[in-house]
């Protein structure tokens, strides 16, 4: 596995990444790095677009608000993209935000809201969830940026469904002391977390989930977890087991 580098600043860009290329940053980005980070003439920044891999740049012609990027070399080539999907009932903004985040960071390749019958926020700002996303992956590192679909009714969701991908569904109410031994068994499988509301599933949902074949309950301890916090120990347990860990 190629190294990180942890220590020079990472940003997300849409433009093409090539050998030599200039890259004129937008304002908000220009300002951010020349008047936020105090930045200089020259100095050195890592850039990626979820295609092209990471590339290191050097800050020119550097004015107030404007400046542009010399890309310099590739430091890290593209990886595949993950095909772990997360479906998630939408929470409040400022927990929605974290979970995001999380799920990125946690090595999620799709974003899927999902509204079920006890969903209670389901106007998303599908901008500002994209803005969360990029965010978590200038941060930690990653490549691939995970992608973000328009909410969808778990019903609708369900009856698409492609039956050769595990959901493994997070339920209080399954009782399975087995878990890990079931995850390893779905080791190079393609996934699906999903996580409820912060009210639960219906007794319905419960029922035709646990109907389709390709689901397979889940227990995460003897405890409520908040969404926000079940969307972490879900894929933690997931990606330990059954994924890239």
């Amino acid at each position: 596995m190629e190294r990180y580098d942890y220590k020079t600043q990472r940003l997300f860009v849409e433009s093409d990444l090539q050998k030599d290329a200039v890259i004129s940053l937008e304002k908000s980005h220009a300002n951010y790095l020349l008047n936020v980070l105090r930045m200089k003439e020259r100095a050195e920044i890592l850039l990626f677009n979820g295609r092209q891999g990471e590339w290191l740049g050097e800050i020119t012609n550097a004015r107030r608000k404007a400046c542009d990027i010399v890309l310099l070399r590739c430091t890290r080539q593209q990886p595949a993209p993950s095909e772990l999907v997360y479906l998630f009932a939408p929470l409040k903004k400022g927990r929605l935000d974290y979970m995001v985040q999380k799920a990125v960071e946690m090595g999620a390749g799709t974003l899927q809201p999902v509204i079920t019958a006890h969903t209670q926020f389901t106007k998303l700002n599908l901008n500002r969830l994209r803005a969360n996303v990029i965010e978590a992956a200038e941060q930690c590192g990653i490549l691939s940026v995970a992608s973000l679909n328009e909410p969808v009714k778990l019903d609708d969701l369900l009856a698409d469904w492609d039956n050769t991908r595990t959901i493994i569904y997070c339920d209080e109410a399954t009782q399975n002391d087995e878990t890990a031994k079931r995850l390893r068994d779905l080791k190079g499988k393609k996934l699906a977390v999903l996580i409820g509301p912060e009210g639960g599933f219906s007794d319905a949902e419960r029922q035709r989930l646990r109907k389709m074949d390709c689901v397979l309950p889940i227990s995460l301890g003897p405890r409520i977890l908040r969404a926000d916090t079940a969307a972490v120990a879900a894929l933690a347990l997931v990606q330990a087991n059954a994924g890239d860990w």
